[in-house]
């Protein structure tokens, strides 16, 4: 670690482990200049860590440039000035530290209000921002037809024993082909525009502040799967991850249930941004983002349990079909606000 901070210039006094968030290792470094955040970038799931870099860059650029009191979390050269450092056969990136705390579960629809409005806040503030500046750092992340199709192949060719006894997930999830055929139509349709999209818009990817006991969210967070995209991959994980009190992890699936006052907040966050930005017909389509990606995520679960839990892992046996569940439930449940 000592190197790493030599090549910052760092006189670090004490450094944390920071132990919120799944992909990345991350740690808070207390110097004398100041405290920094400096993270580690999984290049077994993002290969190619320069095209994270290299997106944040072009942001922060512009951002600077036209937006220069945005609150970014832009990213610290080194003293020779790069912004990614390859070590020992790792990828390592700073920031500055901004002052705030990341909240794992909503408890109220103001928060869910607040939260939205800082996701459709940074697409937003980059809607003259050209798209195609921006590389893939996930590719086909969030193509349902390509989840769908990985789906179709794991009933045929995953594990036999598995796909048996989860005949009545398959069957359900067959039976709700109408979500694909709904994304094809809408990806193609002239009123659907990419624009720049976080894809991974959970609640602890925004910072809150609390001053004067009034809370509010101040900026996002987790830039690495900004890419180029369709404003339901955002409405849609806030669905899946804001609107009930429980992750795809609850196996009781009586407490999947889908707070309907949370869900008028996140519409009501969103558009304070968005409702100019977006097409009628994508209007028409706010509600299916959470059918879209719930659906989808449930495919996806689905899909690594009957091969064998090869993306996600598994802790125990059976673990991406308890999410499976928990997802398809989130699904109904979702659906009776319509």
């Amino acid at each position: 670690m000592q190197e790493i901070f030599s090549l910052y210039g760092w006189k670090v006094n004490r450094y944390t482990p920071i132990h919120q968030g799944l992909i990345n290792s991350t740690y808070s470094i207390q110097t004398n200049n100041g405290t920094y955040i400096l993270q580690s970038i999984n290049h077994s799931i993002f290969k190619s860590p320069s095209a994270i870099d290299d997106n944040i860059n072009a942001i922060s650029s512009y951002l600077q440039k036209n937006y220069p009191s945005y609150l970014f979390t832009h990213l610290v050269p080194t003293l020779k000035g790069n912004t990614l450092v390859q070590w020992k056969g790792g990828f390592y990136r700073a920031f500055h530290k901004i002052e705030g705390y990341a909240l794992s579960v909503l408890e109220n629809e103001k928060q869910v209000e607040q939260a939205a409005m800082q996701f459709a806040g940074f697409t937003s503030v980059l809607k003259n921002f050209e798209t195609n500046q921006l590389k893939d750092t996930l590719k086909d992340f969030h193509n349902l037809n390509l989840r769908y199709h990985q789906f179709s192949e794991a009933i045929v060719k995953g594990n036999a024993q598995r796909i048996n006894k989860t005949k009545e997930a398959i069957s359900f999830l067959a039976s709700h082909k109408k979500y694909v055929d709904v994304y094809s139509r809408f990806i193609k349709h002239a009123e659907v525009k990419k624009r720049v999209t976080h894809h991974d818009t959970k609640i602890s990817n925004v910072l809150f502040q609390k001053k004067e006991g009034i809370e509010r969210a101040i900026c996002v967070i987790d830039l690495d799967t900004v890419m180029a995209g369709y404003f339901i991959s955002d409405i849609g994980d806030m669905c899946r991850t804001c609107l009930c009190k429980f992750s795809e992890e609850e196996k009781d699936l009586n407490k999947v249930v889908v707070d309907a006052a949370k869900w008028k907040a996140l519409e009501k966050g969103y558009l304070h941004f968005m409702k100019d930005e977006l097409s009628s017909f994508e209007k028409d389509h706010f509600f299916y983002g959470g059918q879209f990606m719930i659906y989808m995520q449930a495919l996806r679960f689905l899909s690594d349990h009957l091969n064998n839990d090869i993306y996600y892992g598994a802790k125990y046996e059976g673990q991406n079909l308890v999410r499976t569940l928990n997802q398809i439930r989130l699904l109904e449940e979702y659906n009776k606000l319509n």
